[in-house]
């Protein structure tokens, strides 16, 4: 059977619509989803990666629902794919205002607006709730609408694969409590910035939380097994995942070895020039 492909635009809810940020690969999938939110010139989340075809893309779609312009900007996180479309939307609606939590950050496309956890933002028919999940990226805020009891994941919940948990920035002791944090929260829907609407919101936190559990106990397995290097635990662990995508499921082991490190379960032993070798620690 043949998938169709992803739509560039839609209308999920009166309140939502959603524009695509074209930028498909690898680690995006069907590319950033931006989303606009609210009755008439709304708030837009996030901004897509800087594809040049976007804002034309955003502009018809402005049209089509009647709206002259976004009020304001919010992003979720400072990696590129969602915040790479600031100056060109500044380009084009000037004066755009642009918000995010400010955490350890460098080269901003300034000036941005901080935001903090529990903050609220109002647009025209519509309150936004900032709340703190630090995990995937240390500076990431999701955004709870409060009119629909639904939450903008940004790159925390994602709608058909699992988050990365990047090993500069990335802290799966913080993912896992963001996580736990999210399903305390009324939420119904789910507005990924990556695939489809998630309609069961705290079924699909509580299976994200599930899984993290399975691979800690399948590492922990491996390990209790003298199976030493992270190619060598992604071998084992991920035998039905293509080999190109390993790389990416190393970022996932490295993120549970570094947690059990700091539990005092795992020891690394580090070695010049050759990947390092994990060990349990002795009780």
């Amino acid at each position: 059977m043949t998938v169709p492909p992803f739509p560039t635009t839609a209308t999920p809810s009166d309140l939502v619509g959603r524009v695509l940020g074209l930028n498909p690969g690898l680690m995006t999938g069907p590319g950033t989803n931006t989303y606009l939110v609210g009755r008439r010139d709304p708030i837009l989340i996030d901004t897509g990666a800087g594809v040049p075809d976007y804002v034309p893309l955003l502009d018809r779609y402005l049209q089509e629902r009647g709206f002259t312009q976004p009020s304001r900007v919010l992003l979720t996180h400072r990696h590129r794919d969602h915040l790479g479309g600031v100056e060109q939307l500044r380009a084009r609606f000037r004066g755009l205002r642009v918000a995010k939590m400010r955490h350890k950050d460098a080269g901003l496309p300034e000036p941005i607006d901080d935001l903090r956890d529990g903050e609220t933002v109002h647009g025209d028919g519509v309150t936004l709730r900032a709340v703190y999940t630090p995990g995937h990226a240390s500076d990431h805020l999701c955004y709870y609408l409060v009119e629909e009891r639904a939450l903008f994941t940004g790159d925390v919940i994602l709608g058909g694969s699992t988050t990365v948990i990047p090993a500069d920035d990335g802290d799966l002791l913080d993912y896992l409590a963001s996580l736990r944090r999210l399903l305390s929260l009324d939420v119904g829907r789910i507005y990924p910035a990556h695939g489809p609407v998630i309609e069961d919101g705290p079924g699909k936190i509580r299976e994200y939380l599930e899984h993290r559990m399975l691979r800690e106990r399948q590492i922990l397995e491996a390990l209790a097994d003298r199976i030493e290097t992270i190619p060598e635990i992604v071998k084992r662990i991920y035998v039905d995942v293509a080999p190109a995508l390993h790389p990416v499921a190393a970022l996932s082991v490295e993120s549970h070895l570094r947690k059990l490190a700091r539990e005092g379960r795992a020891h690394e032993d580090k070695r010049p020039d050759h990947p390092s070798c994990w060990s349990l620690t002795s009780a």
